[in-house]
């Protein structure tokens, strides 16, 4: 019995200091590059490609994170009174977000990572875009999804931040470090 206390805690003290080390990489700021890679991502998903873009790019990575976290019940799509399908269906829904604000004079090119809900990114992606100055930025859409594209939401974000420089976006779902990197470079060279 003992044993197997003792593993369990060893587990769990494990767990623990991977989750703390992942979240301390997604709120790292302190890159001297001029890119930034924020991501919001409600199961992970959307935070693995994120970590592979930021590999890519070498851009600093952030969390955009929600002062309260999004349980299985508030990302049930299915029930229309659910957190999630409370907030797509208003536009004006802003939750709020947790951690520190960046310095987004630092960065010039900005890789903007979510989950598509409802055809659109999430509300918690303007609520992080709504906080800044994005006038002259570069901005570069990345999602992942269950069966949606990602040109409604591109479009969307693109017309609610006009002052800012849009670039096309593209759907992650499930891609190799190697497919990231060729995007990356593909997008990065428009750029140059």
């Amino acid at each position: 019995m003992y044993k197997f206390v003792l593993a369990g805690v060893s587990a769990l003290f494990m767990t623990a200091a991977a989750c703390a080390q992942s979240n301390q990489t997604m709120n790292n700021t302190s890159s001297n590059s001029n890119i930034l890679v924020a991501c919001f991502s409600a199961t992970g998903t959307t935070a693995r490609i994120a970590e592979k873009v930021a590999a890519a790019t070498g851009g600093t990575l952030y969390a955009i994170t929600p002062a309260e976290p999004y349980t299985a019940a508030d990302l049930d799509w299915t029930d229309k009174h659910s957190r999630s399908s409370r907030e797509m269906n208003d536009p004006k829904a802003r939750p709020e977000l947790a951690g520190k604000e960046i310095d987004m004079a630092r960065y010039e090119v900005i890789f903007v990572g979510y989950p598509i809900w409802w055809d659109l990114a999430p509300r918690i992606v303007e609520t992080f875009l709504d906080r800044y100055d994005l006038r002259g930025k570069i901005l570069i859409p990345f999602a992942t999804s269950g069966g949606s594209g990602i040109a409604n939401s591109a479009a969307a974000l693109k017309k609610a931040y006009s002052q800012a420089v849009w670039r096309p976006g593209r759907l992650l779902n499930r891609a190799s470090e190697a497919e990231v990197r060729a995007w990356v470079e593909q997008v990065m060279e428009a750029e140059n």
